[in-house]
């Protein structure tokens, strides 16, 4: 998406590691150098990676290539709000908001795969609303949109032209 181009993706990089350094730290946990690297990676490009995707990279390193050390960490950042799970996919993706209390919702490019979360708490008040007529207890929500993302709207406009 263009929003990926506007901006120096080394800043996305640096602001998730320290995000996570200090919600790690005020929560007691670790963040351990697997899950560290783990983060890392996932956050390389607005792009969801992929379990094995992120166990091969972890093992070109060095790192354990035993994927329950991937799964673990990827939990670990589950868990701790660091990433959200793109279920369409079955591929994660940095969370941007991680400091902050939210319900992640996702863009997703049919054409070049990136991904872009956002967060409208309209949508997730008026889910609950509808459930509770219902009689339904909601206990997770997974909103992910396809189309096209404005960089490849524009490709497909100029091949056309």
């Amino acid at each position: 998406m263009s929003e990926e181009n506007a901006h120096n993706h080394n800043d996305c990089i640096d602001t998730a590691l320290a995000t996570a350094e200090t919600l790690c730290l005020a929560q007691g946990q670790r963040l351990t150098k697997v899950r560290r690297r783990a983060l890392e990676l996932i956050w390389e490009s607005h792009r969801p990676l992929g379990a094995y995707q992120l166990l091969a990279k972890l093992a070109e390193e060095g790192f354990n290539s035993a994927p329950p050390t991937v799964y673990r960490a990827l939990d670990f950042l589950l868990n701790a709000g660091l990433i959200h799970k793109v279920e369409s996919m079955n591929a994660y993706l940095g969370c941007a908001h991680a400091d902050k209390e939210h319900k992640g919702y996702f863009l997703i490019c049919d054409e070049c795969h990136n991904v872009m979360e956002f967060d409208y708490q309209d949508i997730h008040a008026s889910l609950v609303a509808k459930a509770a007529q219902h009689g339904f207890e909601l206990r997770s929500e997974t909103i992910e949109l396809t189309g096209l993302c404005a960089d490849c709207r524009g490709m497909a406009a100029e091949v056309r032209a």
